[in-house]
């Protein structure tokens, strides 16, 4: 079999006429590469949703060309003979967001309304042997304001072509489980499905199994004579000595690869080899009473929660881009991932599986019943009514079995959760137990919509709904529990909504969790879902039966915004640009060992911080008028630090029970600042020192830490995407964080500007302008590079020029293996 990417499209909103057609003349439609995302390349606008980022949705209709004869001998029937006959093409969409229809040379194959789910399609007998092929898509996102955070428009993940072979391996039926044994061995079961699409029967075929790793091997099973037109399932089991198992700390990872053969004059024939896997040898337990173990020990879970977006690219994100953010994350001490809400990437499972992350995957924000869209700002009434709901009562079923199906082998996958706050008070689920409900995020909500109404569905349908839901995630994988995301288990938990439930899932109730233990004492307990503070940590330390908890969120995310002009949700670690905020250095003190000291500022004025505020108003800046009274603040995992000011100590503070950083108070006067502490585990200093003017911008191309695994499966992009950070620089190279110049950016060579992201929610600046303004002195630039573009004979870089008023331009040259 052989995979081919589908990368280069043309693309029309609203178009008239009949796109669908073989024939059509698109010769005026734009070039976009998929994946694509077309609404952020249109002005922000108050007249659209709150709720989805203030971007349109629309219509959109992409068309693209591709041809088969080198790839694959085919006529229109695709059958030119005994070797030949049973071969397919299949068209292969990662997630198309949403309610896609799909054309090949002009014939109607069918779509998918989730734009979460990938889905293919048999293209064959559409093909033609010689001369283009052409695929028309239609994408219909009318109804702007479906969902409660941003979720982009078009073609949002990767399209692949897959030319499979008469006799293969049915991908889907690939299940790998892993087993851990005595003696430092282990153990692969794989099961699948071997399909003879051939015209003629096979006899003895026999199915091997690759495993690249240590202790690692060739194993064979016999699966015995298989007909034309039938299948058969088939198992092996691989057992490793000497195993390495998977972890966040060592995230050691197999390549397994199945094969097919027969019997031939002096061996064997290969019939197919399958697209190889990536699998982990690892072990997971929830304990009712101790947490959470993973090979056997027992750890807390220190998760976030995401979103899809990354801010000027939308949703069309490429891998990279979650690269670099995991790297962070990890450097937090971040050691899982939920997948909010909704089924992701594939790549970015991929990433978790070789980075070391675990992960809780998302099926669903709302069942059958409608959740409240706000938008014209947050709890701003009256709210809109669309959504899944609309498509859950037909697709539900399949969007949950193909979510399992496609995560399965994945080893950083521990818990399915079938839904998020489904149990939201009135909203639109009540009942009579409970005649005032609050929910976690009513702040501002009228009164009267937090009153009981019986006119509103009975939330013990919520119960029934789960118990579905759960069997389906069982069908397709016993290996690991399912849980919900809840909101209210003050009343969901009295009538039934856990009943089916392996492990309960608490959306902000950490003043439940000893209660309801004594509750439900043989279920676990997780924080699905937490604020920042350090009391919800603390509950998680000080209760061993809860198993970790997952922060809202990790990175800041277009939509759910409050109001006009903020366009997002400020609740990250990283912003949108993928840069640390405050935040991330506090939780970094909380969630990490090593000996670590922060030092940031913000004006007196501004106040003391509460208990759990994400860290609003603190600058990395020791720049202010003269005399301005500071609050400098220190975030430190050690007992205690020392500050100093112009090499003058300003006092000793430490750090007890219950502090979340350390403060001193004084007066602005240039030169700088500088934090020292110590303890048990070692020693940490920071220092910070005023700025000049910015004169000059600074930028580097981001590279990872750790070098990335090689490319093993489907197919290999055509582009590479670099990340240019961009710093304001006064002439001693310092970062002038209280800086903000238009900055424009263009490239020399060949190339493509993807945007620039300066990370600042309240910028309603176009997002297809090739110029944005710095904030606090930095911005990343996004530029994609052809490979087909940079081979022999052709020119070899591509420059990327950087300007500002007032500042030295700069310029840095991007080459393809750099």
């Amino acid at each position: 079999m052989e995979v081919r990417h589908l990368e280069d499209w043309k693309f029309r909103l609203d178009s008239e006429g009949e796109p669908w057609r073989r024939d059509f003349d698109d010769r005026g439609w734009e070039e976009v590469i998929v994946p694509h995302d077309w609404a952020v390349s249109f002005p922000f606008s108050r007249n659209y949703s709150s709720g989805t980022g203030y971007l349109p949705g629309g219509v959109g209709w992409y068309r693209a060309i591709f041809h088969v004869a080198s790839t694959f001998h085919a006529t229109s029937t695709f059958h030119t003979g005994p070797a030949e006959k049973g071969r397919r093409v299949y068209l292969h969409f990662d997630g198309v967001y949403k309610h896609s229809q799909v054309w090949c040379n002009g014939y109607y194959l069918g779509g998918r309304a989730s734009g979460f789910c990938g889905f293919h399609l048999d293209i064959t007998h559409c093909l033609h042997e010689s001369g283009d092929n052409i695929i028309a898509i239609r994408v219909d996102h009318q109804d702007f304001a479906d969902s409660r955070w941003y979720t982009g428009s078009g073609i949002v993940r990767k399209v692949s072509l897959i030319f499979q072979d008469p006799v293969y391996i049915l991908p889907d039926s690939i299940i790998i489980e892993s087993g851990i044994c005595e003696n430092n061995e282990a153990v692969f079961a794989v099961s699948a499905e071997a399909v003879n699409n051939g015209d003629a029967d096979l006899v003895a075929l026999s199915a091997d199994l690759a495993v690249t790793g240590p202790g690692g091997g060739v194993y064979t099973a016999d699966i015995g004579d298989l007909a034309a037109g039938q299948r058969r399932s088939f198992s092996l089991e691989a057992k490793i000595a000497g195993s390495r198992l998977w972890s966040p700390e060592s995230p050691a990872l197999y390549t397994l690869a199945l094969g097919l053969s027969v019997p031939a004059e002096g061996g064997t024939k290969k019939l197919h080899t399958a697209l190889p896997v990536r699998a982990g040898i690892r072990s997971i337990h929830f304990d009712p009473d101790r947490g959470f173990f993973l090979n056997g020990e027992s750890r807390k879970i220190k998760g976030v929660c995401v979103h899809d977006d990354a801010g000027c690219l939308g949703t069309a994100v490429w891998p990279d881009v979650w690269r670099r953010r995991l790297e962070k994350l990890k450097a937090a001490g971040c050691n899982a991932i939920r997948m909010s809400h909704n089924p992701h990437m594939d790549e970015l499972y991929d990433l978790c599986d070789e980075m070391g992350f675990l992960v809780m995957e998302e099926a669903f924000d709302e069942w059958e019943g409608c959740k409240n869209k706000w938008s014209r700002g947050h709890n701003v009434y009256p709210p809109l009514h669309q959504g899944y709901y609309e498509d859950f009562p037909f697709w539900h079923e399949r969007d949950l079995a193909d979510t399992v199906i496609r995560g399965r082998n994945h080893p950083s996958i521990i818990l399915w959760s079938i839904g998020n706050e489904i149990d939201y008070p009135n909203d639109p689920y009540g009942h009579p137990l409970f005649r005032e409900m609050a929910g976690n995020n009513d702040a501002g909500k009228p009164k009267e919509e937090m009153i009981y109404n019986p006119d509103k569905p009975n939330m013990e349908r919520l119960g029934v709904l789960a118990a579905e839901l759960a069997g389906i995630v069982k069908k397709y994988d016993k290996s690991r529990p399912v849980l919900v995301a809840a909101a209210f288990p003050e009343l969901s938990s009295r009538i039934g909504f856990f009943d089916s439930l392996d492990v309960a899932g608490y959306n902000y109730r950490e003043q439940l969790y000893r209660e309801d233990h004594r509750r439900f004492p043989r279920l676990p307990i997780i924080g699905s879902e937490n604020g920042h503070s350090l009391a919800a940590w603390k509950s998680v330390e000080e209760n061993p039966f809860i198993s970790g908890q997952f922060l809202w969120t990790g990175v800041d995310y277009m939509g759910e915004a409050g109001g006009w002009p903020v366009r997002g949700s400020a609740a990250g670690l990283l912003d949108l640009a993928g840069y640390e905020k405050a935040a991330w250095y506090r939780r970094k003190s909380i969630w990490t060992g090593e000996p670590f000291v922060y030092l940031l500022t913000r004006p007196a004025s501004v106040g003391r911080a509460p208990p759990g505020d994400r860290c609003e108003g603190l600058f990395r800046s020791w720049d202010y008028p003269p005399g301005t009274p500071v609050e400098v603040i220190c975030y430190t995992n050690l007992p205690g630090a020392e500050l100093f000011h112009n090499n003058e100590s300003r006092g000793l503070r430490e750090c007890f029970p219950g502090v979340e950083y350390l403060s001193w108070e004084l007066p602005f006067v240039r030169g700088g600042i500088r934090v020292e502490a110590a303890g048990a585990s070692g020693a940490a200093r920071d220092s910070l020192d005023s700025s000049l003017p910015g004169v000059q911008i600074g930028l580097s191309l981001w590279q990872p830490r750790i070098p990335p695994l090689p490319e093993e499966g489907p197919g290999e992009s055509t582009y590479r995407l670099c990340q240019v950070e961009a710093e304001i620089l006064d002439e001693a190279g310092r970062l002038c964080t209280g800086e903000a110049p238009l900055v424009s950016v263009s490239l020399t060579g060949p190339g493509k500007i993807l945007g620039l992201e300066n990370g600042d929610l309240s910028d309603c600046s176009e997002y297809c302008a090739l110029r944005r303004r710095a904030c606090r002195g930095k911005l990343i630039i996004y530029v994609l590079l052809k490979k087909s573009l940079l081979g022999e004979n052709r020119e070899d870089e591509t420059i990327l020029n950087a300007e500002a008023d007032g500042f030295i331009p700069a310029c840095i040259t991007l080459r393809l293996n750099s």
